[in-house]
């Protein structure tokens, strides 16, 4: 299981940690926030184009070309209705020159990609809400 814990510091500023590591997620100002992280929709973006770029470096390395420099941008629009992103482009920008082969064995190298295997294939979603009753807030504050 992978397990990322999220708290909210204030204003629309949120604590993201996994294992030891910690990031920022906030708004921009024009959203009532202070620029200081990636909104949740970058986030997502970061975490495809991160896992793309693992792929890819992955399949330079075991043919033994060069990876240093790979670099991978990620877009999306916002569609509403729900509310959500579509329309993903990922464009992978190699250091050194290919031929069709291995060019061909990166896109199915980064087909391989989780995030963009899961974002494919929806995965179900569970919501748990946990609050303590009135009445055990009435009990505490008593105490």
């Amino acid at each position: 299981m992978i397990e990322v814990q999220v708290e909210h510091l204030g204003a629309v500023q949120f604590e993201i940690k996994a294992r030891q590591h910690a990031i920022a997620c906030d708004q921009p100002p024009e959203n009532g926030g202070f620029d200081e992280g990636m909104t949740p929709p970058e986030l997502l973006l970061a975490s495809l184009g991160s896992c793309a770029a693992f792929y890819a470096a992955a399949y330079l390395r075991k043919h033994h070309l060069a990876t240093q420099g790979t670099k991978v941008r990620v877009t999306a629009d916002k569609r509403t209705a729900p509310a959500r992103l579509d329309d993903f482009h990922i464009a992978i920008e190699v250091p050194t020159g290919l031929d069709p082969k291995h060019i061909e064995g990166i896109d199915r190298a980064v087909h391989q990609c989780l995030i963009h295997n899961t974002l494919l294939h929806p995965p179900t979603i569970a919501i748990e809400i946990h609050a303590p009753t009135l009445a055990e807030e009435a009990v505490n504050l008593e105490r």
